[in-house]
């Protein structure tokens, strides 16, 4: 491995179960692994808060403020834009979202999870932020209401934890979006996935872990961290044919491309 690379983890949520008890450490160790930026996700409006609180501790810690799929039936205010776009008036607020749709779990009513994906998009065009997608089993419906979106004007935006149809992410790179890799990339039944990314733009590529959520294949089945994020990298370096320093370069470029409002470390 190169040395010295420096990574950002451009997913994940410090204030869960198992990383916020113990974040101090967590980031500690990320640094040492030289992920030195962090953006971690507020999923709910009703946890905002906390989660601001939490990365106004760490200079290189950004946040992201939205309503998660899974909570667009529970969270009061999720469709209208107004609180959305009150919280990115913070310098720490980067990004609105996690927004979309999951037909996996359905935990919240799809028309419902429709609305909210369409606020949060309308709320970042407002707020000249960067939006965050999430998707899962919901490829054509996410497709057609981000291409609903594109007909307002150009769109600025990544679609997380990309790891399903090959479809899904040229259309992303066609309609300007970029795409978060994370520790799927690395399983060992993600031929498909890993095939699609070698052809992908390399200025459209992000890294990020989803942590506490799927470690990559090293640490499967156990709890996710941003120090993991190299194992990532060093996955992509080889679909890339180069090395992790060069990975760590191209997606952190990418990564304060899009993130405008995030500060390099120092």
């Amino acid at each position: 491995m190169a040395d010295n690379p420096t990574f950002v983890d451009s997913h994940c949520h410090l204030d869960y179960p198992g990383l916020e008890a113990e974040v101090d450490d967590v980031v500690v160790r990320a640094a040492a692994a030289g992920v030195r930026t962090i953006l971690t996700i507020a999923t709910r409006l009703s946890t905002f808060e906390r989660v601001l609180a939490l990365a106004c501790r760490f200079p290189d810690v950004w946040v992201a403020t939205g309503v998660h799929p899974h909570q667009a039936a529970e969270e009061a205010g999720c469709l209208d834009p107004a609180p959305f776009i009150a919280n990115a008036e913070h310098p720490k607020v980067v990004a609105i979202g996690e927004c979309g749709l999951d037909y996996f779990y359905d935990k919240s009513p799809r028309d419902t999870q429709a609305q909210s994906f369409r606020v949060q998009l309308a709320a970042a065009r407002q707020a000249n932020l960067p939006f965050i997608v999430h998707t899962r089993d919901a490829d054509a419906d996410t497709a057609a209401i981000l291409e609903e979106a594109a007909g307002q004007g150009p769109l600025c935006g990544v679609i997380h934890c990309y790891s399903t149809s090959p479809e899904l992410g040229w259309k992303g790179v066609e309609l300007g979006l970029h795409l978060g890799l994370g520790g799927i990339l690395t399983f060992k039944r993600s031929d498909e996935l890993r095939a699609t990314v070698r052809e992908l733009p390399k200025d459209r590529i992000l890294l990020e872990t989803d942590a506490p959520y799927l470690a990559p294949q090293a640490y499967r089945g156990k709890r996710n961290e941003p120090a993991y994020i190299p194992f990532v990298a060093q996955t992509l370096a080889e679909l890339w044919q180069t090395d992790t320093e060069a990975v760590a370069r191209i997606t952190t470029a990418n990564f304060f491309a899009l993130f405008a409002k995030a500060v390099p470390p120092a």
